[in-house]
């Protein structure tokens, strides 16, 4: 396995010239002037260890697809460097990087069968079949495969890449005999226990004779993870590979790429625009917004210690809300309708902003349910959502729109009068300039 290094990475695509008379359009559609280059990738410095779940997410059109074509080389970087390894892959081919990808549209070879989708890529490899790694012994009672250091090994990669002459007449002159009696040469019987090990691990044994057309969503996923597992690379590549599922088979299958991913141990760099996948399956999350990255971290530290306002919205469900609010040093923020007072350890970081504005922000879950007071917010409740286990309301004030969660066995009726009241241990306040959280600053 291998560790990934991305240095100081940039990616632009040049802007294609309008057509004769659709100038105007163009400038109104694009505030860049004609024929500059379209920064999508600015500056990415991002390091994920061996064996890491790395999670890419943000926004549609934020680059996050694109930074791992780039890593996969179906893309030319424009400046920087990827490491794979201690190998520098910028020019080197997708066929040389050793990484595998799994892409949203699963990519089946819709005329071979499930087995040979599962082979194509052993089969293509050359002598450097003999340097896949074998499964750990003993997984789902499956033998493990010869070391990549032993002679066997070396011997059948030779074979490969310089097969002998009557192998090859042998598997022609037995190609039209039933399956049973037709010669397979040493190459094929490696294939076939690799092929073999991976159905069993993703239980899709009783799957290799059909065809992708045969085979429901869930199926196609396993069999285009199965695909990537066989050729056991360096680095897995997973571009959205759940979206195309309904919501039960999206929970099922991404517990079991991550179970997966824990078994072989194998670099995992995995892109969603889906909050609930980043927190539920990363080590490590990368939020990207506009072609940068705005913060690495595992997921509660992101959750917990947003470092700018886009992160603090963007992860969390329903998102944060945002008050406007006026600073009061030592540790009072005020708002036209509430004052509250904040815990003391906020004093030094607040004195530089008295008498300048912030923006605070609180999540639902924090804001509940309290009494008339000077601190709370008083609005009326103007639409709700039961979910059983929790309720959420939305509660409009003459100048805010907040979202409160509260217990399911609280009601609270459409058009009443409520108090909210923040929990001031939880809070977060952002600079309105930078959008920088106070405590990252």
């Amino acid at each position: 396995m291998a560790y990934v290094a991305i240095e100081n990475l940039y990616k632009t695509f040049p802007k294609s010239r309008p057509a004769k008379g659709a100038d105007d359009l163009a400038l109104l559609v694009s505030p860049d002037p004609p024929g500059e280059a379209a920064a999508v990738l600015k500056r990415i410095n991002l390091t994920i260890k061996d064996g890491e779940f790395m999670v890419l997410v943000g926004p549609s059109g934020c680059g996050k697809s694109t930074l791992l074509r780039l890593i996969a080389g179906l893309e030319s970087i424009t400046a920087g460097n990827i490491w794979v390894g201690d190998r520098k892959v910028n020019d080197l081919p997708p066929k040389q990087r050793d990484t595998a990808m799994v892409f949203q549209s699963y990519a089946l070879y819709p005329h071979l069968r499930v087995y040979d989708n599962l082979a194509f890529g052993l089969r293509r490899m050359g002598i450097d079949l003999s340097q896949v790694l074998p499964l750990s012994p003993g997984e789902r009672g499956t033998e493990p495969l010869p070391s990549p250091g032993t002679e066997a090994s070396q011997q059948l990669g030779q074979m490969l890449y310089q097969p002998h002459p009557w192998s090859t007449l042998l598997a022609a002159l037995t190609r039209p005999l039933p399956p049973g009696l037709r010669y397979r040469s040493p190459a094929e019987q490696f294939i076939d226990q690799r092929v073999q090990a991976v159905a069993k691990m993703l239980q899709i044994e009783t799957l290799l004779s059909r065809y992708p057309r045969q085979l429901s969503g869930g199926q196609k996923q396993r069999v285009a993870l199965g695909r990537a597992m066989a050729r056991n690379p360096q680095v897995f590549l997973m571009d959205e590979p759940l979206s195309n599922l309904d919501a039960k088979l999206r929970l099922e299958t991404r517990a079991q790429i991550v179970n997966l991913q824990r078994q072989l141990g194998i670099t995992t760099i995995y892109v969603t625009h889906d909050q609930v996948e980043a927190m539920t399956m990363g080590h490590r999350i990368a939020v990207m917004y506009q072609g940068q990255i705005q913060q690495v971290a595992p997921p509660l530290e992101l959750y917990n210690a947003p470092a700018n306002r886009f992160v603090a919205e963007f992860i969390g469900s329903p998102a944060m809300n945002f008050i406007p609010v006026q600073v009061q040093a030592p540790y009072l923020v005020v708002h036209e309708e509430f004052r509250l007072a904040l815990p003391s350890h906020w004093e030094d970081r607040l004195w530089p902003y008295d008498r300048h504005s912030l923006w605070l922000g609180i999540r639902p879950e924090h804001l509940g349910l309290g009494l008339p007071a000077p601190k709370n917010i008083c609005g009326q409740v103007v639409h709700q959502e039961a979910l059983g286990s929790e309720t959420y309301l939305t509660v409009k004030t003459p100048s805010l729109t907040l979202q409160a969660r509260v217990p399911p066995d609280q009601a609270v009726a459409i058009g009443a009068e409520v108090w909210l009241a923040i929990a001031p241990d939880q809070l977060h306040l952002f600079d309105p300039s930078t959008d920088r959280s106070l405590v990252q600053a």
